[in-house]
């Protein structure tokens, strides 16, 4: 049952790669957050073994509901105490691996859903 009309208006993820994701036909190559409000940001994180608390707390200043965690070519979770500024913020953080996450936040942000997209892209 659809409760509600898809949207049209976010930046899709249009398709991917090993090592790169495009966004509406733009290929993105580095680590980044997409937003489905339209906002892109870097991610300054080229591995995932650098992944900090200042990270997580960069998703925790945006206005939006959830975190989808692309977490490169195979799924790895970040340790918990990385994402306090989530949890303090009553933001959910989903984990996957970057091609699972990319169809994901399509799916969630033409439902409308404030959704950031946080992709760690390594070379």
């Amino acid at each position: 049952m659809k409760l509600q009309p898809d949207r049209f208006d976010f930046p899709a993820v249009t398709g991917y790669g090993s090592d790169w994701v495009a966004v509406l036909g733009e290929k993105v190559t580095a680590s980044a957050i997409i937003c489905s409000d339209g906002q892109r940001l870097d991610w300054a994180c080229r591995r995932f073994e650098d992944l900090t608390a200042q990270h997580f707390e960069q998703l925790a200043q945006l206005p939006i509901e959830v975190v989808i965690f692309g977490s490169g070519q195979k799924l790895r979770f970040a340790p918990p105490a990385l994402m306090q500024s989530l949890m303090q913020k009553r933001i959910g953080l989903e984990t996957m691996d970057t091609q699972a996450a990319c169809r994901t936040y399509n799916i969630l942000a033409g439902e409308g859903r404030k959704v950031a997209l946080a992709l760690l892209m390594e070379s």
